[in-house]
């Protein structure tokens, strides 16, 4: 607590002009619309501000949160304690750098992302304008869907480190694989990713963002709170098929459902605490494996359960 102040009070002085919240409810800022407060949450504008940020916390030995979008965490309904660095909306910035390549800066949605793109007639980014993430937290993860996937695109990400410095991973050095990439095994924050597109045309691109749009719309429970696909592709099979096969379909704890529009997610359907998601992906997982021998891996990022991002 006595870090948490002094590290306020240094921001302050040191970055007058920036946002700063107390007791923030995570709820406020993940798609699950759960979770308790943050001790402190900030949003750095800047790479500048991001660096500062990150410089203090490390010199109070404050160890940060990172936080997109929040569309693929379970926050804890006690909170967390200690800092929290959101960039959605905050490290804002789109470049057309060459005729065929594009830069976005970690806080801007893929949607925003791929819209961008289409407007400059580039082909690439279709399968994310419907993962309802950053750029940052896609790289992180390596988002995917519909045959696409990062990795196909992403040339250059720049990353920062604890300590405010930058390096930049070009090509396979990213270490994407499934919802993997090297940045998961790195202490900082992804600032920046180039990307590697085609030419087309506009009214193509469009029409095949409307496709998938249509499909995920059909497909999905867009209408209810969850963070996408709760688990990851197991070596056998898809995990919706063999929750389905176990009939657990509309299977609930407390407020949480499995979504019996799409049985891959778990659904905030009234009220529900992290407990009580936690709770089901539990039961799913131990009814899958009793059912079909498949262990399922959560996909999720369940905040509380590991160590800080």
């Amino acid at each position: 607590m006595k870090r948490i102040l002094e590290l306020k009070e240094q921001l302050s002085r040191v970055l007058p002009a920036f946002e700063i919240a107390e007791e923030e409810l995570l709820a406020k800022h993940t798609s699950f619309r759960i979770g308790g407060p943050a001790e402190l949450m900030v949003f750095p504008r800047t790479r500048e501000e991001l660096a500062a940020i990150l410089r203090l916390a490390k010199k109070l030995e404050i160890a940060p949160r990172i936080l997109g979008a929040g569309t693929n965490v379970l926050a804890p309904d006690e909170g967390v304690r200690g800092l929290v660095i959101v960039t959605r909306d905050t490290l804002m910035g789109l470049e057309l750098i060459s005729p065929t390549h594009i830069a976005a800066m970690a806080g801007m949605t893929l949607a925003q992302a791929a819209n961008f793109a289409a407007r400059n007639r580039l082909s690439g980014l279709e399968f994310a304008h419907g993962i309802p993430g950053t750029v940052g937290g896609g790289i992180y993860m390596n988002a995917g869907a519909y045959g696409g996937e990062m990795r196909d695109v992403a040339v250059r990400t720049e990353f920062m480190y604890l300590d405010g410095t930058t390096e930049i991973f070009e090509g396979d050095a990213q270490g994407f694989a499934y919802r993997m990439s090297a940045f998961q095994k790195r202490k900082g924050v992804i600032v920046r990713t180039e990307f590697a597109l085609q030419p087309a045309e506009e009214t193509e691109i469009y029409a095949r963002m409307k496709e998938l749009s249509e499909k995920r719309r059909a497909s999905q429970p867009l209408e209810l709170p969850s963070a996408g696909s709760t688990f990851k592709r197991p070596q056998i099979g898809y995990a919706a098929a063999l929750i389905e096969q176990a009939g657990l379909k509309g299977l609930s704890v407390g407020g949480a459902a499995v979504s019996e529009k799409h049985a891959g997610f778990i659904v905030n359907r009234a009220g529900a605490s992290a407990a009580d998601v936690l709770a089901l992906v539990r039961l799913v997982q131990e009814r899958v494996f009793d059912a079909t021998g498949v262990r399922l891996e959560p996909e999720v990022r369940l905040w509380g359960t590991e160590d800080a991002d």
